[in-house]
């Protein structure tokens, strides 16, 4: 039972296993189906078991974690899971459409040719159309990405954990978006590109009839360019949906990313367009957590991306 887990800081150093993983076969979630603990992973069961309350208007403090040597060890997954929503909740989330580990720092993958078309057939006798899909010629360098948090114990230790916790969310999605930077590089090299003077409504409509076999289920374009969408005559009467996400009038969702420039409008198949490569989840430096040493506390990942199917991705260039 999750009462009797002995938790030590070794379980981060598991090879091949997450934390919550080396707690999971400690503590597996099966066990409690039909009980009030039902829905609770093996984290959120330690948290229960001493009583750490992360949200809410009562939330405890950060020191709360330091009650005991046993919940030191909670925190840094507390930290790296706050830090994991901020990362999950930004437009990679919205335009990769697998992620893939790769134990290396380069990944070589697949390329997809076709040679056909949506409307191609093959006669009797003749030869089928080909696909091809074969080794790339060019390996993806995974790319690290970082922040350097500082923040020295005794000035977070009397924070509520509510707050704390919103402010490392932040920090996870700053740096998503400074990797979304990646991303948008990959999806507008070589790639079609059809070309407008004065972005109007007749132009997005254009990107989406350029898409053929695949369907235009995202626009990702900066804030500015962002705006002049939703104030075009056209979409007027467009409402953000139940999730907030404003969706085009041809079914895309709209998606602002200061990743993208000002000239350039993105419309992607999300479910074809691109591949997320990580060699690392967030990489955090647990045994300074642990001890309270947070000043100058490290958090990275390592990734990269590749096109799938470059008939999943197509660009609008607005020139001046």
């Amino acid at each position: 039972m999750y009462n009797n887990v002995k938790l030590e800081k070794g379980l981060y150093n598991l090879s091949g296993k997450s934390f919550t993983a080396a707690l999971e076969e400690l503590d597996p979630s099966n066990a409690y189906a039909g009980t009030s603990l039902e829905g609770l992973d093996a984290f959120e069961r330690q948290l229960k078991r001493y009583n750490i309350k992360v949200n809410g208007s009562d939330s405890d403090t950060v020191d709360k974690f330091f009650s005991s040597t046993e919940t030191a060890v909670l925190f840094p997954e507390y930290v790296t899971r706050c830090i994991r929503k901020g990362f999950d909740e930004t437009v990679l989330s919205s335009i990769c459409a697998v992620k893939t580990v790769c134990e290396s720092g380069q990944y070589l993958g697949c390329d997809l040719t076709d040679a056909g078309s949506s409307s191609s057939y093959t006669s009797e006798g003749e030869v089928l159309t080909t696909v091809s899909i074969k080794e790339s010629s060019t390996a993806v360098v995974l790319k690290k990405f970082g922040r350097l948090i500082n923040a020295s114990y005794e000035a977070v230790r009397r924070q509520r954990l509510d707050v704390f916790g919103v402010m490392l969310k932040s920090i996870g999605v700053n740096l998503a978006n400074a990797i979304a930077k990646e991303s948008v590089s990959v999806l507008t090299s070589n790639v079609q590109t059809i070309n407008t003077s004065a972005l109007t409504y007749d132009d997005l409509a254009d990107l989406y009839g350029c898409f053929e076999s695949f369907d235009m289920t995202t626009v990702i374009a900066s804030p500015a360019v962002a705006s002049r969408i939703v104030a075009m005559q056209q979409l007027m009467e467009t409402k953000a949906d139940a999730n907030g996400k404003i969706i085009l009038p041809f079914g895309s969702e709209l998606i602002k990313s200061s990743a993208v420039n000002d000239s350039t409008v993105i419309g992607i198949d999300k479910n074809f367009a691109l591949e997320f490569i990580t060699s690392t989840d967030l990489v955090m430096e647990t045994d300074k957590l642990i001890e309270r040493q947070l000043n100058k506390i490290t958090v990275s990942v390592t990734c990269g991306f590749k096109k799938i199917s470059s008939g999943a991705i197509k660009v609008l260039t607005i020139g001046e």
